[in-house]
């Protein structure tokens, strides 16, 4: 177990650079399955989620070599699928959540496939069963035992289907991409998941020999073939570290300028944070936050109290609610912050009550931020991180805050955010890591 001690109150100034996409590279990995030939990846980040998938991949049998410090070429050419039998898959296979989306390629690829009950965060209740639906439209079966927690799937005679997903899930639309597009057949899967990482995935399927049409859209059309080549392929930016920069520099009143941002597949992330008063400066690729004393949250065209929501792209992402809901504490105004998608996320509330923020937690969606207009620092206590996004939340109000912060349970943050405390102290923050045995 490791804590974070940060002395608050400092300003930060300096650039820094968005790791890869975590949620993409769960899919690109995994994706790296579905064909012998070797598949070569950069803007690969270094971060618990995804070394675990990447040893997960290595352990099925496949070559991993890595390049250079973001860069790996997996050959996933002789699977030993009777790793899946074994103690130590489940072990690591139930420890990670990401596990789940190597199904799609090995059910495409050798037609049978199992797993444990994946774990991740504890954000609230998480279905899989989009992606059981969907693996079951293409001619799977499946059976779930209650005693050891195991999925097995059947898939010896996958074919196209038409389906209507029951909700536009991006990890559940990925794994049905991954199955159908070695099925026999077409598949036409409407209201998919149409995030610029499922974009990502379907350009670099296409790449490989996938005939995937509709891209970018919610009716995905795939024509299945017999097999795929190799590739190369390069993440996007994390979209969600940079959401948590820009919230960052407005509660430190910090100058930081995040490069390589990829801002045209940002969708409405900047356009929120302007909502809550924060000024950026997009140049080329980049963005600029200056120092802000002060920052105004708007309200809506009748003078009604601002609300910020999530939905499925291109809406807001629920990632980034509670770092909105944290760079809301020092604006002046009020802000309604909704969580529709995932009902504990909010419980991480009661901590920033504690450092001095006024917040009404209303229901486990719904919370209202009554800005602090810097009328008085938040104020530095112990906490614990609950899971990776809230964590970094209490991070950028402990760097905010007056006086010391101790955060424990930061392996949560460690699982989203690569080196996170080295990055922030290299542009003025105090972050101590301390390892407890």
């Amino acid at each position: 177990m490791s804590s974070f001690k940060i002395q608050g109150g400092n300003t930060l100034k300096g650039e820094i650079i968005p790791q890869g996409a975590k949620n993409e590279a769960l899919q690109i990995i995994a994706a790296t399955l579905l064909t012998e030939e070797p598949v070569t990846l950069h803007k690969i980040p270094n971060i618990r989620d995804v070394n675990k998938l990447i040893e997960l991949v290595g352990d099925l049998g496949a070559s991993v070599e890595k390049l250079d410090s973001e860069s790996y070429r997996i050959t996933a050419k002789n699977l030993n699928v009777d790793f899946l039998e074994s103690e130590q898959y489940k072990n690591k296979a139930a420890s990670l959540r990401g596990s789940i989306m190597i199904l799609g390629p090995l059910l495409a690829r050798y037609g049978k496939a199992k797993i444990p009950k994946p774990g991740g965060d504890k954000i609230g209740r998480r279905r899989l069963d989009t992606h059981f639906l969907g693996f079951i439209k293409l001619g799977a079966k499946f059976n779930y035992s209650s005693k050891d927690s195991f999925y097995t799937i059947d898939a010896s005679n996958l074919h196209g289907a038409y389906m209507l997903l029951d909700e536009a899930s991006v990890t559940g639309t990925a794994n049905i991409l991954m199955a159908a597009v070695l099925a026999k057949g077409k598949t036409t899967i409407y209201n998919a998941a149409c995030e610029p990482y499922i974009q990502q995935l379907c350009k670099m399927l296409n790449r490989m020999g996938a005939k995937i049409e509709g891209i970018g859209s919610n009716l995905l059309t795939i024509e299945g073939v017999d097999q795929l080549g190799g590739t190369e392929h390069t993440l996007l930016p994390d979209m969600i570290e940079i959401g948590s920069f820009i919230g960052l520099a407005a509660m430190t009143q910090s100058e930081i300028t995040i490069k390589n941002a990829g801002v045209q597949e940002l969708g409405l992330i900047p356009e929120v944070f302007k909502k809550l008063g924060v000024n950026m400066i997009i140049q080329d690729d980049d963005i600029m936050i200056p120092a802000q004393k002060r920052y105004e949250i708007d309200t809506f065209i009748d003078g009604s109290i601002m609300t910020v929501a999530d939905a499925p792209w291109p809406g807001f992402t629920p990632d980034l609610l509670s770092i909105v809901l944290v760079t809301a504490i020092q604006a002046k105004g009020t802000v309604l912050v909704h969580q529709k998608m995932f009902e504990s996320r909010l419980f991480f509330v009661d901590k920033l009550i504690d450092m001095g923020a006024q917040i009404i937690l209303c229901d486990p969606h719904r919370a209202t931020v009554i800005g602090l207009d810097r009328k008085q620092p938040l104020r530095g206590i112990k906490m614990s991180s609950p899971d990776i996004r809230a964590g970094v939340s209490l991070l950028i109000a402990a760097l905010s805050a007056e006086g010391e912060s101790i955060i424990s349970n930061v392996e949560q943050i460690d699982r989203g955010y690569q080196n996170i405390d080295e990055r922030l102290n290299l542009l003025g923050a105090d972050i101590q890591r301390i390892e407890q045995h």
